[in-house]
């Protein structure tokens, strides 16, 4: 997708209505059961913020920016994220979450990134964290520096994201479930599934409205 025409119609992205958890959780795990806003705020979940960035590549093709996190001792070592990270006190508002955390991580200018939307929560029970999604553009190519945080960075493309082809399965375990069959987006040879998955099926649904 031409990087002028995404611009040109993030206002019409803006207006159109959010696909919500029913969007989200067709690319849940099936171990990941719809839980009830009653039982969510009981756990007191921790609030964090992430930002999907579009930018334009050296052709002015459209993409997006993931992170492969690094191994570390945490319940999402190694997994596939968006920059991002845990509410403080300072922030104020999750906006400037998303936007502090993304200029640690991966050192874009925040000054240049223009927030336009903001998307569903995704409620994350290994690490009891409420994320709030926010999709943003930057009109260059950004030259990315990475922290200790982030092992890789992942350029995805619009067109293969939006390329039905990429929706798999994948075989997996975790803390919590040993060999079970989740459905992940497959990008640039990396296997995205869990709540950045479920991200990205309401943001793919989204666009496709275009």
């Amino acid at each position: 997708m031409d990087f002028t025409y995404f611009k040109n119609n993030l206002n019409r992205i803006t207006s159109l209505e959010l696909g919500g958890l029913d969007a989200q959780f067709k690319l849940a795990p099936k171990v990941r059961t719809k839980l009830s806003e009653d039982f969510i705020q009981a756990k007191n979940p921790k609030k964090a913020a992430i930002l999907v960035l579009f930018y334009p590549d050296k052709n002015n093709k459209t993409h997006f920016l993931l992170t492969l996190r690094a191994n570390y001792n945490g319940t999402h070592a190694s997994q596939i994220s968006f920059p991002g990270g845990k509410f403080e006190t300072d922030d104020i508002l999750l906006e400037k979450t998303a936007l502090r955390e993304t200029q640690e991580e991966v050192g874009v200018e925040i000054n240049d990134i223009s927030i336009f939307k903001q998307m569903t929560d995704v409620y994350i029970p290994p690490s009891n964290f409420m994320v709030t999604p926010f999709l943003s553009t930057i009109n260059y190519l950004p030259k990315f520096v990475k922290n200790h945080e982030v092992a890789a960075l992942i350029h995805v493309s619009m067109s293969d994201f939006l390329n039905d082809n990429n929706l798999t399965t994948h075989i997996l375990s975790t803390s919590y479930a040993k060999n079970m069959i989740v459905p992940c987006f497959k990008l640039n040879n990396y296997v995205v599934w869990g709540a950045t998955a479920m991200m990205l099926s309401e943001l793919k649904e989204l666009i496709k409205k275009l």
